[in-house]
């Protein structure tokens, strides 16, 4: 039976909509879900739900573990945080390496998150874009061998494209749309992935007309 790797980008961001959140937040970089995000992350849930997934795995940023929560509780399966699906750690967007909440406390907010599990690959700040998509092409490449049923892979637009083009390689779509809460789905046969579903938004009641990468 084949392999199916889906990779999904989080949902919408509170300072997105709310651009004057990012002023007196605690944590200006790591930014939570909008309420439209969430109603995003939940269709995005119910997309999923018949699916045969077996490991979810999220960058450990808020708006990705809140994304991953919702897939979680639908299929009741625990989420595994991965820093090598983090955010561009791009030093023109922020000065150090952002600050996030613990695992400890993501887990008491967010309870499927698996506090057993250790990333296999660790983002490291300042990054150049090129180092952002090696780092989670590899993140793809490593997760996919070691958990060989179906996974999904939450992270963000920079992740979501390294780790698409780890697996069907950079030339495979040169056309990747990485929209919030989109879907990837990349199928294994024999030793080639191929692209069945490319950036897909069907899902979602309302999506975004321009892209917004960061």
């Amino acid at each position: 039976m084949s392999q199916i790797v889906w990779i999904a980008r989080h949902a919408n961001r509170l300072d997105f909509v709310n651009p004057e959140w990012f002023n007196t937040a605690e944590r200006p970089y790591d930014p939570p879900l909008s309420e439209d995000g969430v109603g995003q992350a939940k269709q995005l849930a119910k997309r999923l739900a018949g699916e045969r997934i077996t490991h979810i795995f999220a960058s450990p940023f808020l708006r990705t573990v809140e994304t991953a929560h919702e897939v979680a509780e639908v299929l009741d399966l625990p989420v595994k945080l991965e820093s090598g699906l983090s955010e561009w750690l791009n030093p023109d967007w922020m000065p150090a390496m952002p600050e996030r909440q613990s695992i400890e406390a993501l887990h008491q907010r967010f309870p499927k998150i698996d506090l057993s599990y250790t990333s296999r690959v660790v983002a490291e700040y300042p990054e150049t874009d090129e180092a952002c998509l090696e780092r989670s092409a590899q993140t793809a490449r490593h997760l996919a061998a070691e958990f060989p049923g179906d996974i999904l892979l939450v992270g963000h637009g920079a992740s979501v494209l390294g780790a698409t083009m780890g697996l069907a390689g950079r030339s495979a779509n040169p056309e990747l749309k990485v929209a919030l809460c989109c879907l990837f789905k990349l199928v294994r046969h024999a030793h080639d992935w191929v692209i069945e579903l490319n950036g897909d938004t069907s899902h979602l009641s309302q999506s975004e007309t321009i892209i917004r990468f960061n």
